[in-house]
Order: C-alpha cells, then sequence, then structure tokens
C-alpha cells in the first residue's frame, strides 16, 4: 500500500507518556499510546487549575492516575534527569509512586488547566509501548 492512502496511526490510539519507577528509587518516562473508546474503570475524578508548590519540587505521583492537561505546555524532569513535553492531546500516565518521582516546569503562560482520573491500584491502565 502506498504511503499516501495509508491511514494515521493515531487514529484509533492517543499519544501517551508514562511516569515509571526504576532502579534505585528513581523515576523515568516511556513514550506509548493508548486506544480510543477504551472503557477505563473509574470512581472519581477531579480538575486542578491552580500550580502548586509540587512544581519545582521533586515529588511521586499520589496515586495511579491520567494527567489529561487541557490547558497549557509544560516540561516535566524525571529522577534520573531525561524531559518530556506534556501539552493538550497527550495522556500522561501518572506511575512512579515510589522515590523522588518528578518536577514540571509550564513552558507557555501561567496556568495548567489538568484533570485527574484516578487508576484502582491494580487496573490495566492500558498503555501500549512505542
Amino acid at each position: 500500500m502506498n504511503n499516501d492512502q495509508a491511514e494515521p496511526q493515531h487514529k484509533n490510539h492517543l499519544k501517551a507518556i508514562r511516569l515509571i519507577n526504576i532502579a534505585d528509587g528513581k523515576c523515568d518516562f516511556e513514550m506509548g499510546k493508548i486506544p480510543v473508546r477504551q472503557h477505563i474503570n473509574v470512581n472519581y475524578f477531579f480538575a486542578q487549575t491552580e500550580v502548586d508548590a509540587y512544581e519545582k519540587v521533586a515529588h511521586p505521583a499520589p496515586r495511579r492516575q491520567y494527567v489529561i492537561t487541557l490547558k497549557g505546555k509544560l516540561r516535566f524532569k524525571v529522577s534520573n534527569g531525561n524531559t518530556f513535553i506534556i501539552e493538550p492531546g497527550t495522556i500522561l500516565i501518572a506511575n512512579d509512586t515510589l522515590g523522588s518521582g518528578h518536577t514540571w516546569e509550564i513552558l507557555d503562560g501561567e496556568e495548567w488547566e489538568r484533570l485527574y482520573i484516578p487508576l484502582e491500584a491494580e487496573a490495566d491502565d492500558y498503555f501500549i509501548l512505542d
């Protein structure tokens, strides 16, 4: 099949980045995707707009959760030194619940509007590694 006629790979998936715990209490990330139209078992969600003290202080995620950016562009830095950019259209899966965790900084503007969707402890996050 000709590349011009191939369906875009993102049509059935959303871009995702997953924070993970690695050796020595550090954190890293994986690039991947999650399927669209996937039913996710959750009990609640909440939104947050204020920028809090966690912005530049290394911290692990308080729980396993999806973080959906609605507004803002941020640079995340994980404790092994690697960085990545999050902006609307990319799902962050916070799974770095141990160790030194990550920091973040806002790159554009002064707000980060986001929606948190906590996952049950053993629930599948449906992440597919690239």
